[in-house]
């Protein structure tokens, strides 16, 4: 890589390096191609340089070498291929209002079940750091997501491959947008807006409904997502039991991944901000069932990771002092150990894989 002044970026250079202000905040994600409003915004913000892939970082070659000396170097190629794929039917979606049913069970078969299957997978899925409102990306990440669970929750091959096209396409309905919209955060969408956001269930449900072969589970899912077990959410205010099981599923692998990945505006967060944030709401929102398998087996992926914590110490996860503890026991060294339970002042803000 090599730092580059602000004022000598050109568009279609891609970022080798996430860029942050000084409270860590993201301003633009590592392997963004940037675009003359990217490059206005970091002169306005008054960003003096930032660090650029090369051209040996981003030839073939270099791509292949990674591979081969990292695990997670090969799944983040693996995931750059697939992607294509990826885009090629959410594209076809847009352009036709159709879902290419047959390519999109396929890409499940053949690529997102293989990669959900992997060792690792968690961490690696946090190192792509792609930016969460991509359409393309949150589709693939969540479908991945929703197979590790289906294989915690102990679903067999069949079902879990449902799962994985129910998480693929939970969101087509977004294909629908009017141009406007794709590019909004929905934390910013207010009024007329809003309720076109939310239509984007409805319009995820209908657009699978085409299809008479596929299971009510992945229907059912496009349309429940975002509904809550205690009835908040939309588009119905559909509440417990009557939520499927699909969709409730699908409910958490969302807020996981809307939470570990970068969002341009907010700051950058973690996977045990995300463990925080099921147990707050795993007796409210989300299915308790669901809620503790899937924190009882991440936290356990994360026993023995290096962290970073907010007042610049480090330290080893050694625990978690009960099954419903928002945060870890951390081993500073042979005689301290943090309870960031007890000391809610104090966060990890990295971790390294074990």
């Amino acid at each position: 890589m090599k730092a580059i002044s602000v004022d000598k970026l050109q568009p279609g250079m891609e970022l080798a390096r996430t860029v942050v202000n000084d409270d860590m905040v993201v301003i633009l994600s590592e392997n963004t191609l940037l675009t003359k409003a990217h490059i206005t915004r970091l002169g306005f913000l008054k960003i003096p340089s930032v660090y650029i892939k090369d051209e040996y970082e981003l030839s073939p070659n270099y791509q292949s070498v990674m591979a081969l000396f990292n695990r997670g170097n090969a799944f983040a190629s693996e995931y750059k291929e697939v992607l294509r794929k990826v885009n090629s039917i959410i594209e076809a979606t847009t352009h036709t209002g159709k879902i290419p049913v047959d390519k999109s069970k396929n890409l499940v078969h053949s690529s997102l079940a293989p990669m959900s299957k992997q060792s690792g997978v968690i961490d690696y899925l946090y190192e792509l750091n792609h930016m969460a409102d991509d359409l393309y990306n949150h589709s693939m990440r969540v479908a991945i997501l929703t197979g590790v669970i289906g294989k915690w929750l102990y679903k067999k091959p069949s079902e879990i491959n449902d799962l994985i096209l129910a998480g693929f396409l939970h969101d087509i309905g977004k294909t629908k947008f009017p141009d406007r919209l794709q590019s909004r955060r929905v934390e910013t969408l207010k009024g007329e807006d809003f309720e076109r956001y939310m239509q984007h269930t409805i319009d995820g449900s209908h657009l699978i409904n085409e299809d008479p072969h596929l299971a009510d589970g992945i229907k059912l899912a496009a349309l429940q997502h975002h509904e809550y077990m205690d009835g908040s959410g939309f588009p119905f205010g559909t509440k417990g039991e009557e939520i499927h099981e699909y969709a409730r599923i699908i409910a958490i692998a969302d807020l996981y991944d809307n939470i570990t990945t970068e969002r341009e505006g907010f700051v950058r967060q973690t996977p045990f901000d995300a463990i925080a944030k099921i147990t707050e709401d795993m007796y409210s929102k989300l299915d308790p069932t669901i809620s503790v398998t899937i924190l009882k087996r991440i936290k356990d992926a994360f026993l023995g990771s290096k962290v970073m914590l907010s007042n610049g110490l480090e330290g080893t996860i050694v625990n978690y002092p009960n099954d419903f503890a928002q945060h870890p026991l951390v081993r500073i060294d042979q005689e301290n150990v943090v309870d960031l339970n007890q000391h809610k002042d104090i966060k990890i803000i990295e971790y390294n894989q074990k």
